[in-house]
């Protein structure tokens, strides 16, 4: 048996290959770690036997457990529908009134109801319900249907202006421009006027004009003082909230060609539940009534 060779600078014994004048150390890995790695290796081989884990052409090695990731998932669903099934049903069961005074079904109602806006109404309303041009906002508490409880619970079950349910809320305002109801300078001085009955900048002479045009033409619907008239959906214009803007130009093109903006009925998409936990939680975002309440 010859001699092994040792590198005179570290004292470790050297594999007898050289390069270059380099020779190469004999430093085998430590015990402990080889015996990890063979382990990692017989925990490999033992998990693709017992779990799904080798993809085949059509299909897959379904391993001894009988367990997917999916199958866990569902087990988890199935476990957490089952946990809120007896709060849900209490959700059925309860009057609206009753959920806002149980602080229980309140709060399972709200977080409900939070979850649902984000998926279902974020996209028009906003993220934090503050509203954008056409699209109302949920926090104040003006309110062209209604604020209390059992009118936010229609609007957004039933929805306003679609095609899918029948008692949908529905509000037309007629284009009094475009149908050649009104003429530009007719519609300048009403637009003059309702700037005039929301506190904002105006012309005097126009508004005046704009009294009798608005009482024969607009009056019917949003009231001789035009504070609006939530029996037929018709906006209080006296409040400066607006939902297609307030500027003169805005308030004349929407007399001129009316926008009629569009909400899908929620009932038969998410449920008697869901709407009325969306109905709870929109209430309770600062603009909630709590009784039907109807502009004069």
């Amino acid at each position: 048996m010859s001699d092994k060779e040792v590198d005179t600078f570290s004292g470790v014994e050297t594999t007898g290959h050289e390069w270059d004048g380099i020779t190469e150390l004999n430093n085998p890995l430590p015990r402990w770690w080889l015996w990890t790695w063979y382990a990692t290796i017989a925990f490999s081989l033992g998990y693709v036997i017992y779990y799904p884990a080798i993809p085949l052409i059509s299909s897959y090695t379904q391993g001894i457990s009988g367990e997917t990731t999916r199958s866990v998932v569902e087990k988890d669903l199935a476990a957490a529908e089952q946990a809120k099934s007896g709060m849900v049903q209490k959700i059925l069961d309860t009057p609206l009134e009753e959920i806002r005074t149980d602080d229980a079904l309140f709060r399972f109602a709200t977080a409900g109801g939070q979850s649902l806006y984000k998926v279902y109404c974020t996209q028009c309303h906003g993220s934090g319900a503050q509203g954008a041009p056409g699209f109302p906002n949920l926090n104040d508490d003006d309110w062209l249907w209604g604020g209390d409880l059992e009118t936010i619970y229609t609007t957004i079950a039933h929805g306003v202006r679609n095609d899918e349910d029948d008692d949908a809320r529905f509000s037309d305002m007629m284009a009094f421009g475009e149908d050649d109801m009104l003429s530009g300078t007719e519609i300048v001085a009403v637009s003059e006027f309702v700037r005039k009955i929301s506190g904002q900048e105006h012309n005097a002479d126009n508004a005046t004009t704009g009294i009798e045009i608005f009482a024969d033409n607009c009056a019917a619907c949003h009231g001789d003082d035009g504070l609006g008239g939530r029996d037929l959906g018709a906006p209080n214009l006296g409040d400066a909230l607006w939902l297609y803007g307030g500027s003169l130009n805005e308030i004349a093109t929407q007399i001129r060609t009316p926008k009629h903006g569009v909400m899908p009925a929620w009932l038969g998409r998410l449920g008697e539940a869901s709407v009325k936990q969306l109905t709870v939680y929109i209430h309770s975002l600062g603009g909630g009534e709590k009784e039907l309440a109807s502009a004069e």
